[in-house]
């Protein structure tokens, strides 16, 4: 078994709103684990680390949770550099956090290199169904994903689990692709 140290690695940044559900997604798919007690919000950045297994390859994955209030916002930019991809992510429940993604992709591209890879998710997809749970229709998210380029969009539970995976493995297969393209 290879030492994670010395597989690829690739830098993943995971952006949007305070309480869009970017760490319970981070724990959910680093550490196997969820909290529905935890509201702490990140302060700064949080790292976490991951190997991952793409097209019969290992990877090793440093995933960086950003601090989603505003004031911390201009903290996290000199994390963008030299991230190969950037997940965006907002509450299917809460209307403002999906309105706040223009100003998210325009930093993301902004402070990202041209082949830096985009990925879009819909967090809380557990919510849709109760009374009033979904604010945000899932064709929104995949109109807004095709609108700025994205490589891929999908719903996801961190409570649940459901499609957790998923935006991790596409957007690292596509930063892949893009590597052996070049």
């Amino acid at each position: 078994m290879l030492l994670a140290d010395s597989l690829p690695t690739i830098k993943i940044l995971v952006i949007g709103i305070s309480g869009a559900g970017k760490s319970s997604l981070l724990k959910r798919y680093c550490d196997h684990e969820f909290d529905p007690d935890s509201a702490t919000a990140t302060i700064g950045v949080d790292i976490k680390t991951r190997a991952l297994m793409v097209r019969g390859k290992p990877y090793r994955l440093n995933v960086f949770d950003t601090a989603g209030q505003e004031r911390l916002r201009t903290l996290s930019t000199s994390f963008y550099r030299g991230a190969q991809g950037v997940i965006l992510a907002y509450d299917i429940s809460n209307r403002v956090s999906f309105q706040s993604l223009e100003k998210m992709f325009e930093e993301a591209e902004a402070n990202t290199g041209p082949s830096a890879v985009l990925y879009l998710v819909g967090c809380k997809a557990d919510r849709a169904e109760a009374e009033g749970g979904r604010a945000v229709r899932a064709e929104e998210g995949a109109e807004l994903a095709r609108a700025h380029g994205c490589v891929g969009f999908c719903e996801l539970s961190a409570k649940t689990g459901e499609n957790v995976r998923k935006p991790f493995v596409d957007l690292v297969d596509s930063v892949i692709s893009s590597t052996l393209s070049t």
